[in-house]
């Protein structure tokens, strides 16, 4: 992912000094055009712009804490994947040391960078984000989502949970019906249009858990709880794992005990907030 940063940076006309924990990766960079850095202080002292991704937070601490003093008056756009915790406590020291922080969340593969479909979350001080927003424009689509250092990872990791999840069902989908020995590509073309159109209802569950009226005359979780054992008893039968989907039947169970019986799947947004032992909202 950095190899791609750099080079739409560097496609975009944007003067580059890279640094790789690794040297011999910064090799087809530098036929680009980019600057070869020998130290990570000295790409630091390049650009008022520090633009860091690595594979963790603890990554970047290790690379960025040696160079105590020397970050002050520059801006760090952390874009590693990580949690809103870590992106406040860098945020944090970023600060202790004079830096300007924004943190990011890199809505794309790296072979969708700077292409028409990819985008990236921001978060920190607006000032820095306006102030370096052409340039991160040449990224991909810029979203800037708050002052909050943490609220970038917030997004960015609500989105892959969204993604993870539909991936989930999906494979447990293709490893049901292949107990039978039904394709997986013939199931596709039953999967898909059925997933989407079920997707269909997010802003309606949306509007519902912001309006906290989740009434339904569509699926209420009474109807959910009585036909979900269903789903677990086949997966059993067929010898399919309920490790994924067993969860799910004490949620509704919470549910109906707790008075939402009437209520629709939106209402599990709340109860998953609150946890079982928290009590949850009447509304």
């Amino acid at each position: 992912m950095g190899t791609a940063l750099a080079a739409a940076f560097l496609k975009a006309g944007h003067p580059v000094t890279v640094w790789n924990r690794s040297p011999a990766k910064t090799g087809p960079l530098v036929a680009q055009s980019a600057t070869p850095a020998d130290t990570a202080a000295e790409a630091v002292a390049a650009s008022p712009l520090v633009v860091v991704c690595l594979t963790t937070y603890d990554a970047v601490r290790t690379v960025l804490e040696p160079l105590s003093g020397q970050l002050t008056g520059r801006t760090v756009a952390n874009l590693t994947n990580g949690t809103p915790e870590q992106a406040r406590d860098l945020a944090a020291w970023a600060a202790d040391e004079g830096a300007g922080y924004l943190d990011g969340g890199i809505m794309a593969v790296p072979q969708m960078i700077a292409g028409p479909h990819a985008y990236v979350f921001y978060s920190g001080a607006r000032e820095l984000f306006d102030a370096h927003r052409e340039t991160f424009a040449a990224l991909g689509g810029t979203k800037y989502v708050g002052t909050d250092p943490g609220l970038a990872a917030l997004y960015d990791l609500a989105l892959l949970t969204g993604m993870y999840g539909m991936i989930m069902g999906v494979m447990q989908a293709y490893a049901l019906v292949g107990t039978e020995s039904v394709p997986a590509t013939e199931f596709s073309e039953l999967l898909v249009p059925w997933v989407g159109a079920m997707l269909g209802s997010a802003p309606a569950w949306a509007a519902a858990i912001d309006s906290g009226r989740h009434l339904t005359d569509v699926s209420s979780l009474a109807v959910n709880q009585e036909a979900f054992p269903n789903l677990l008893a086949a997966f059993a039968a067929q010898g399919v794992s309920t490790e994924l989907f067993a969860p799910v039947q004490p949620l509704l169970d919470r549910a109906v005990a707790e008075g939402h019986a009437a209520d629709g799947l939106s209402r599990l947004a709340d109860l998953l907030r609150t946890g079982p032992d928290k009590g949850s909202s009447t509304s």
